[in-house]
């Protein structure tokens, strides 16, 4: 029990395990991130992170999910500002689309969801309140341009699934580095289809 509170008031804060993962997978990828390694880095043995996190899998959902809080608060800043529906539009799919092949966020991302087929229900309604976040903001967004008169009247819910499939689709061939796709490519693809779906005026501006 004694080891036990040592271990407790000697760890680093949460955050700071989190933030050394990331940057982990951003230096050395997913591969160079083990929890010998990370434990170096924070000054803690494999044994009390996994104390605290229970598994690899827990702590690669964790550090996902304070990566997307952080991206959530960059979102909900874009969102919010006082400027026309289509540039905010703009803001989100750029935010959206990973930087290029490796992009550390979308690496975590597709690890997280591909080791979801062994995860339980609590770890998938984690993962989908996740996902959910990024929709409902869309939604939002799209009613928003709808009820101004700033896009064509669709069916905001429909439509945000629809351009999230086709970002994530993209962004998947992304950040798995498939050859001969390049990001300014895929957001021309993007202002094709909201030009399309939602208007002439709606498409975000080339970068």
């Amino acid at each position: 029990m004694a080891g036990g509170v040592r271990a407790r008031k000697n760890a680093p804060p949460r955050e700071d395990v989190l933030a050394a993962a990331m940057a982990t997978i951003a230096e050395r990828g997913l591969d160079g991130l083990t929890m010998a390694g990370l434990g170096r880095e924070v000054g803690m043995s494999s044994g009390h992170l996994l104390y605290y996190f229970r598994s690899k899998d827990e702590l690669l959902l964790q550090t996902l999910e304070w990566s997307e809080g952080r991206l959530g608060a960059e979102r909900g800043a874009l969102l919010s500002r006082r400027a026309p529906v289509r540039e905010r539009l703009a803001a989100y799919v750029d935010l959206y689309v990973p930087d290029g092949p490796r992009d550390p966020h979308w690496t975590l991302w597709l690890e997280v969801w591909n080791r979801s087929q062994n995860a339980g229900p609590e770890e998938r309604d984690r993962q989908s309140a996740i996902e959910g976040a990024w929709h409902r903001d869309l939604v939002a967004l799209l009613a928003e341009g709808i009820s101004q008169g700033e896009l064509r009247p669709v069916d905001a819910d429909r439509c945000a699934t629809r351009i999230r499939a086709l970002l994530d689709g993209f962004s998947i061939q992304l950040a798995v580095g498939l050859p001969g796709l390049r990001r300014d490519q895929i957001l021309g693809h993007v202002r094709e289809f909201l030009a399309e779906a939602l208007g002439p005026d709606t498409a975000p501006p080339a970068p």
